[in-house]
């Protein structure tokens, strides 16, 4: 069977069985469209013709092209992915790439800001214009939950609840869970659903809790847009992107006492390891607590 036919399989498979998101599909369709182009190169038309030298060979051109580790782990993971679900359909008999490792990778730092800068952030909008409250409104929720901005842009009337102060996120592989809101976020929305909403919508509809000018459900490209001009009135001199709030709502609430397993609840992680990038601040408080309380700290 051809190369591409077998990765439009899995990738029908990642949508039907898995329910990955778009995003998540689309980063899968590209590795591996590279992989399969790269196995072409080589004279390579049947799977079953390629093996793991191929797949180490592949793994060292990406790296001879400067990717980084965490780049090139994805790609084999893509790989590697591929390779079970062809031998779970029978069109192999081993996963040449079963044993490779994938490359160490240096644990990043979440980018986060401090409370003062997020407070200044959160002051910019002009909440006497209907862009403005809307914007107010998006930027103290998405703070509020720690929702990726995804989520955000995805909710619907239907999935908010004000009066007891949740919302139900729609998160990776359409998997739901419910977020407490609180008291500043809830007065932002109600604010917005009050009168600027309707303003923005005219005499159209949408189920969309938040939109354009048009009317239509804001995108990511144009929160993106949002959160860059209203950091930049700020005058905060890191680069904040959406997912920085993400990160300092996860952060922030650490600092706070919060245990990992509850942010880990609350940002959507299905794995406790994804939300351990983030153990350096229960560690720093840990250190401070002991240095309080401790009789001979």
């Amino acid at each position: 069977m051809p190369l591409l036919t077998l990765l439009d399989e899995f990738l029908d498979y990642l949508v039907v069985e898995r329910g990955l998101s778009p995003n998540t599909l689309e980063s899968y369709s590209r590795d591996l469209h590279k992989y399969i182009d790269y196995l072409k190169k080589q004279g390579i038309d049947d799977i079953r013709d390629s093996s793991s030298s191929h797949i180490l060979v592949f793994i060292s051109i990406l790296t001879g092209k400067g990717l980084s580790a965490k780049t090139i782990a994805r790609n084999l993971a893509a790989v590697r992915m591929f390779y079970r679900f062809l031998v779970n359909e029978n069109y192999l008999q081993g996963n040449p790439a079963a044993k490779i490792d994938s490359p160490k990778t240096w644990i990043r730092l979440p980018n986060t800001i401090s409370l003062d800068e997020v407070e200044r952030l959160l002051d910019q909008p002009d909440t006497n214009t209907p862009l403005g409250m809307r914007d107010s409104a998006m930027l103290e929720l998405l703070y509020a939950t720690g929702m990726r901005v995804s989520e955000l842009i995805s909710i619907s009337l239907n999935h908010i609840n004000l009066e007891v102060g949740y919302l139900i996120a729609l998160g990776k592989g359409s998997k739901e869970r419910i977020l407490p809101i609180g008291d500043q976020a809830v007065t932002k929305v109600r604010e917005y659903l009050a009168s600027s909403r309707k303003r923005l919508l005219k005499n159209s509809r949408s189920s969309a809790l938040f939109v354009n000018r048009s009317g239509n459900p804001i995108s990511r490209q144009g929160f993106w847009k949002v959160i860059k001009k209203y950091s930049l009135k700020a005058g905060i001199q890191k680069n904040i992107t959406p997912h920085t709030l993400r990160h300092s709502f996860a952060t922030h609430l650490l600092e706070r006492g919060a245990d990992l397993r509850s942010v880990q609840s609350m940002l959507g992680h299905v794995d406790i390891s994804t939300t351990q990038i983030y153990t350096h601040v229960t560690r720093e408080r840990l250190k401070k607590l002991h240095s309080k309380l401790h009789p001979r700290a």
